[in-house]
């Protein structure tokens, strides 16, 4: 997938694609099936990935600020995902994160295109998210999904499996009561067959659902192990609402890419992996410890054994890699290449 075809780009420009502009053309591809065909091509060696690089800070107001840039290649595209984050952003009327996504011109390195990144981010989350429940349960025989949190992600995520499961219940809750029961309400129009109900507490949330999401912005975690049905899905999209009793005793653990999780030093999992708790993938677990049981792409490549009914809760933890971003990216600025979309601006 080249980024740039050269009887369409002009001389010396970079495209600009406005967030409204983002919107409307991802609807040209399935980003199920693009992170999906993400995973394969990391897999296969077509696609890779660096290290993340961080910068974090406090704001003003005492809340956390930080800024990522992921870069990654895929499948002939080149670019890098920068997403910058305040917790206090929702107090001011604000997204709490925003991005840019910047493709490379495969042949020169030169910028070709600037994306409005936060739906293209929150997007893949939830394929990503998606792609992982479909390779460890039925999604149609998904009827009860909790959602903690409620803010875009759980919006998102929500979207995508309301066109990929026939949910029956799906309850939420958040910290800021108003917002859960705002959520609520809009929720009844993307799952209209089912009941949304707003819970008191987040034990009360996942303890009878099949499917649990958490997208907080918490760093303290909070959901043990005993909360969970034993043959639920905990997806543990922020960044660390499950407890190391849940991560060490669940019946099965998957992360999206081992490296990077072992690497870090924010998340409780990166943190367990480097005290020498958790062993990746096919390696013996540590004494008290655990092993990964599987990363997604072998799971997508359906070559490793997936998990069990019995042996209790399945969990993922993913880290998010900039692969999917890009992949994403540069299927909108292939639509809008087609479409004569966006602005050209001089570099």
């Amino acid at each position: 997938m080249r980024v740039v075809p050269s009887t369409q780009a002009p001389a010396d420009a970079l495209l600009y694609l406005s967030a409204a502009e983002v919107a409307e053309l991802v609807k040209a591809i399935d980003p199920v099936e693009v992170v999906a065909g993400a995973f394969l091509a990391l897999r296969d060696g077509r696609a890779g990935i660096t290290p993340e690089a961080a910068l974090r800070w406090t704001a003003a107001d005492g809340t956390a600020a930080r800024s990522l840039i992921l870069p990654a290649r895929y499948a002939g595209a080149y670019g890098c995902k920068i997403i910058n984050a305040c917790i206090g952003n929702p107090d001011r009327g604000l997204p709490r994160a925003h991005g840019l996504i910047v493709l490379a011109d495969p042949d020169t390195a030169a910028p070709a295109g600037i994306l409005e990144g936060g739906l293209i981010s929150a997007l893949r989350t939830a394929a990503v998210s998606t792609v992982a429940l479909r390779a460890v349960r039925e999604l149609g025989a998904v009827r009860h999904l909790a959602l903690l949190g409620c803010g875009r992600q759980a919006r998102t995520h929500l979207e995508l499996l309301a066109a990929r499961t026939r949910l029956a219940t799906v309850t939420v809750y958040d910290a800021v009561p108003e917002r859960a029961a705002a959520f609520a309400r809009a929720a009844g129009a993307l799952v209209p067959a089912a009941g949304v109900t707003v819970a008191d507490s987040a034990r009360a949330a996942v303890s009878t659902a099949e499917v649990s999401i958490a997208a907080t912005t918490t760093t303290s975690p909070y959901v043990p192990l005993e909360w969970l049905p034993r043959d639920a899905v905990f997806l543990n999209v922020s960044l660390d609402d499950a407890t190391e009793e849940l991560l060490l005793g669940c019946g099965y653990l998957v992360v999206d890419d081992w490296a990077l999780v072992r690497e870090d030093e924010t998340r409780l999992l990166g943190r367990l992996a480097r005290a020498g708790r958790v062993s990746g993938p096919g390696v013996p677990a540590p004494p008290g410890g655990r092993a990964v049981d599987a990363e997604l792409a072998t799971l997508v490549a359906g070559s490793g054994p997936g998990p069990t009914g019995s042996a209790g809760p399945v969990v993922v933890n993913p880290f998010g890699m900039g692969i999917h971003d890009i992949a994403i990216g540069a299927g909108v600025y292939a639509a809008a290449l087609e479409r004569g979309a966006g602005t050209w601006l001089p570099r």
